[in-house]
């Protein structure tokens, strides 16, 4: 079963489905934008790149945020391989979106360093199939600016809609079918980030 483990997991690590040389993040758009995006690989015009832009790793938090693809605006969920190069730039110039003192001088300080940085970063209670939190966190990478302009220009490798295998999984969930749901999950291990890379996010 690939569903998230509990055993012995630290509260801060980044966890995904990885190749050698890429990383898939999850994304759900209106069908106007998910729908083009998947047949072509690349976002839409209608895709503003002067908004902020959430991705995440965690297939299950996607659902989680997502509803499996039921919520308005939310319908078509991507799968989308991005180079780890990429990734790791928006790790390395990314903020923490709240204040921690234990990392920050103080709220002024960090205050100014999330305004110039590109990307920023949320730890949300992680998710099993029923949506319950985990006692452990799922990383959300936020990209603005400059970090937005690379990820739809650069760091982008392929896009799929899994609008189909978030249904498939839900079915099964709400038919009791536990086992066999989480047999469907994609495989997320844990990210191999260097302690460095993570040290300034880890709230």
């Amino acid at each position: 079963m690939n569903e998230p483990r509990v055993e012995n997991e630290p509260e801060f690590r980044v966890r995904a489905r990885y190749t050698d040389t890429t990383v898939t993040v999850y994304q759900a758009y209106r069908p106007g934008i998910g729908g083009p995006a998947a047949r072509s690989g690349r976002f839409p015009s209608a895709w503003k790149r002067e908004r902020m832009t959430w991705i995440k790793p965690s297939f299950l938090w996607m659902m989680y945020r997502c509803g499996w693809g039921t919520k308005e605006g939310q319908e078509t969920v991507l799968a989308i391989d991005i180079t780890r190069e990429g990734f790791e730039w928006a790790l390395r110039h990314a903020c923490l979106s709240h204040y921690v003192p234990a990392l920050h001088p103080d709220q002024a300080a960090w205050k100014r360093e999330l305004a110039r940085s590109p990307a920023r970063v949320q730890w949300d209670p992680e998710r099993d199939l029923h949506h319950n939190p985990l006692p452990y966190r799922s990383l959300q990478l936020g990209l603005a600016g400059e970090a937005a302009a690379r990820y739809a220009d650069e760091w982008i490798v392929g896009i799929e809609d899994v609008t189909p295998l978030a249904t498939e999984i839900h079915a099964l969930v709400r038919a009791g079918e536990r086992e066999r749901a989480g047999g469907l999950l994609p495989e997320e291990r844990p990210y191999p980030v260097a302690d460095e890379v993570l040290a300034h996010l880890r709230a």
